[in-house]
């Protein structure tokens, strides 16, 4: 059976989000992805406190120097659409409050007929937490919990109930609720994550940085899983950023998911042969403008569904 595959909506600063947003969302569904996915970069450093990913030195891309909200993002594309499912990778979760959260995510599902994938993460940017982040940095994990008890909370049955750190709700009815439960999919790539999302999670959003990388800790995921007595199965859905360009890349060191589409799809493929569910194709980074990006996802999906991808 086919992968699944999804395409990354237009955020970045070469982008009309008005405009764009719907019309790639449109073309995209038509073309035959069948999610559609944000990611979240609150803002731009400058002078940054750290490099891109934390990493010493790396600079950021100059296209996050504005970034929209994926929130509001994927608000756009589910107006524009009918199908494909609307999902986050990620959501920098302790960058909102949990409540709010909750509630903005539950109206989006019922508002798009269920079809919301909460996808959230913990974040690396020291600056975007001393902007938004609800706590300090150091407590972003006890946060992250927080955040997923509420959101069980708030989208289930009423009364809601929860007393925790950051949100006191005594009992209410909140509403809209979800159209059908939400899953929760999470960005972790270290023991502790992966036992809350073992725990606590639907599913895993890994980042593509080598088949033979994403094969070994998806290994070592599912056996956690068994270990911890986990009988549902862990969905995934991968993220590829993809840096595309017209020609091959015909230098030393060619780095995963970069140069022509053909060589994209390559790299899908063998990226596809680990057995994820779903591969997440973020192309939005190096087209000059909406319609060089719809041109290449359509390249790119046709060529890795003739590749068998």
């Amino acid at each position: 059976m086919a992968t699944r595959l999804g395409l990354g909506l237009p955020q970045m600063r070469q982008y009309s989000i008005g405009e764009d947003v719907p019309e790639v969302a449109r073309a995209a569904e038509e073309i035959g992805y069948e999610s559609l996915w944000v990611f979240e970069r609150a803002l731009f450093p400058e002078p940054a406190t750290q490099g891109l990913y934390g990493i010493e030195g790396l600079p950021w891309p100059d296209q996050y120097r504005a970034v929209a909200d994926p929130l509001v993002t994927l608000t756009l594309a589910a107006a524009a659409t009918e199908r494909a499912e609307l999902g986050s990778s990620v959501l920098v979760a302790p960058l909102h409050m949990p409540f709010q959260l909750a509630k903005a995510l539950a109206t989006l599902d019922a508002a798009s007929g269920g079809r919301v994938v909460a996808g959230f993460g913990t974040g690396w940017s020291l600056d975007e937490y001393a902007a938004s982040g609800v706590r300090p940095f150091e407590e972003r994990g006890k946060v992250l919990d927080e955040i997923i008890e509420v959101c069980r909370a708030v989208w289930g049955a009423d009364p809601v109930a929860h007393d925790g750190p950051l949100t006191r709700i005594a009992s209410a009815v909140v509403g809209p609720k979800p159209a059908r439960p939400i899953p929760i999919l999470l960005a972790a790539g270290n023991a502790r994550a992966w036992r809350r999302l073992v725990d606590h999670a639907d599913g895993w959003l890994p980042v593509g940085m080598g088949a033979g990388q994403i094969a070994k800790q998806w290994r070592r995921l599912r056996d956690l899983a068994e270990e911890r007595g986990r009988t549902e199965p862990i969905r995934t859905v991968l993220r590829v950023n993809a840096a595309w360009q017209a020609k091959p890349y015909e230098g030393a060191g060619r780095g995963p998911f970069q140069g022509s589409a053909d060589q994209i799809v390559a790299d899908l493929a063998e990226h596809a042969e680990v057995g994820l569910d779903e591969i997440l194709v973020d192309l939005q980074g190096t087209p000059r403008d909406a319609a060089q990006l719809k041109d290449v996802a359509a390249e790119v999906f046709e060529k890795a569904r003739a590749a068998g991808v």
